[in-house]
């Protein structure tokens, strides 16, 4: 069978950058395309949409959504609408909230230039969440509307209303015009709220996607090591940024360990007198406002990220199942691509799914890597060289065995494995970007392709600093020349001569 599909693993913003490369890729090619969004992002607004709904991580799969909205300068609803979806009310909470009646009843300048079919259409949905917000209202908590995201607010009264994450995905696409050949997936159909869990080389465990990824400005501690959890206080040791001890009042003496246990205790006696959407019992990490964060200069970790896994809202690993809907559109797939972002909680947590490894594996034909142009928190620590692009590879084939581990027993890639889960990587070379180890690859019967970009400047989007971007037009003929057929790349540079700007790696 003559497959005709790309399916793209990423995240949300970094990959962002990328869609209009994607998008001529499978024009080009006759191709459907199908975006992977994890849902376990509990940060931003997000994190009060899940504190008070519960329900999926949104934020990236909104990002998308409004990303593909296709571009009409000679449509001035197109642009309003984009807006609209992409608009975060005020950063102080009393004006955000006043921003937001204004905008469910229908004063707020966002809605110039919308008609007033589709204006209503949309307002029916804010409406629905806004009375939702209402009906939530306790003495111990409310909604907090600071920098809160108008799309995120949409899908999830949308979802509230339906009973459906996806339906509510379908309907903002529809209302925005997203192409139809374009489908934007969520790693997992569900209407509760998916936690990941992070264990480094030196035994510390790190709770939820935000501690892991970029912790609430000013930076968190560093977590403690903790030990090998005992029954009786499983749920208790799988938490992010404890407390130090002379928090904890006189006792300084205690235990690291101790310290810790007696902090968490503290704050799940004052975390279940707030009523809200999370059970009682459930991990205070995972109960926290990260409404404010910065995605950048964050702090390395103390040691390398080990394995990522899914939790329960008391901190026991679970194994969900993938959206079948993403399983289908890898197995109809002529190529899958993982695209750049944050390796450990954008890519991994799609790929652990259940048999999303088995699938790839299966008949994919071309799988391929775009590495980042620079490294981030999670792909370098304290003391550490940074991820090579083999350690990335290393990353992506751990997450797909461990994604078949009930029938294999293992989390851990064999090297000659490799090749079944990465055909080939896509670089850069320069200052800041990643090591390629050229030779080992290609023994491993990886290929490398290096591709022209330029270097990152000071003010532009990326964690830390160096680096370079990648130049869309280079980037999309190498994807085009490897989908395209067995032509094989020497390790030369793939200039773009247009002067077309590039996009963010």
């Amino acid at each position: 069978m003559n497959k005709r599909h790309i399916v793209v693993f990423s995240g949300g913003s970094a990959a962002n950058n990328l869609v209009d490369v994607f998008g001529k890729v499978a024009e080009d090619k006759g191709c459907s395309l199908s975006y992977v969004i994890p849902i376990s992002d509990n940060g931003g607004s997000s994190s009060e949409l899940i504190r008070v709904f519960g329900g999926p991580g949104i934020g990236d799969v909104r990002s998308r959504l409004v990303r593909l909205i296709p571009e009409e300068p000679s449509i001035p609803e197109t642009t309003a609408i984009k807006t609209l979806f992409n608009h975060r009310l005020s950063s102080s909470p009393s004006l955000a909230r006043i921003e937001w009646l204004d905008i469910v009843e229908g004063r707020h300048l966002l809605w110039t230039s919308i008609s007033s079919e589709k204006r209503e259409l949309i307002r029916s949905f804010l409406n629905t969440i806004n009375l939702e917000i209402v009906k939530r209202l306790r003495p111990s908590s409310s909604f907090n509307f600071q920098s809160a995201s108008v799309g995120n607010l949409f899908l999830t009264g949308a979802r509230l209303f339906t009973g459906s994450f996806e339906s509510a995905i379908y309907l903002l696409g529809a209302i925005t015009g997203v192409p139809n050949n374009v489908n934007v997936i969520p790693a997992i159909n569900s209407n509760f709220s998916h936690h990941i869990s992070a264990s480094l080389k030196d035994g510390t465990i790190i709770t939820g996607q935000n501690s892991i990824s970029h912790p609430s400005a000013p930076s968190a501690p560093a977590p403690i090591p903790t030990p090998t959890p005992q029954p009786s206080t499983f749920g208790l040791t799988f938490s992010a940024e404890p407390e130090s001890t002379s928090q904890l009042g006189e006792e300084t003496d205690l235990s690291p360990t101790t310290s810790h246990l007696r902090t968490l205790s503290k704050e799940l006696s004052e975390h279940e007198a707030i009523e809200d959407a999370n059970l009682p019992g459930s991990l205070p990490t995972l109960r926290k406002q990260y409404i404010t964060f910065h995605k950048s200069h964050t702090e390395d970790l103390p040691s390398r990220i080990e394995r990522i896994w899914y939790i329960n809202p008391y901190g026991q690993e679970i194994r969900p199942a993938a959206n079948p809907k993403v399983l289908a559109s890898i197995g109809d797939a002529s190529a899958v691509v993982y695209s750049i972002g944050s390796l450990y909680t954008s890519i991994v947590p799609c790929l652990i799914l259940r048999d999303v490894g088995k699938v790839i594996a299966g008949g994919v034909k071309y799988k391929i890597l775009i590495l980042n142009g620079s490294l981030d928190r999670e792909t370098r620590a304290v003391g550490d060289g940074g991820f090579t692009a083999r350690d990335f590879i290393a990353a992506v084939a751990d997450a797909c065995v461990s994604s078949r581990s009930s029938s294999t027993g293992r989390t851990r890639a064999r090297e000659e494995e490799y090749r079944e889960f990465v055909s080939h990587v896509i670089h850069l070379q320069g200052e800041g970007t990643p090591r390629v180890e050229k030779g080992e690859l290609g023994r491993l019967g990886i290929e490398c392709v290096r591709i022209y970009g330029r270097k990152r400047e000071g003010g532009e989007e990326g964690d830390g600093d160096g680096g370079m971007i990648y130049d869309g037009v280079a980037l999309g003929q190498a994807l085009e020349a490897i989908i395209g057929g067995p032509k094989r790349f020497s390790d030369r540079s793939r200039r773009n001569t247009l002067g077309i700007s590039g996009v963010g790696g």
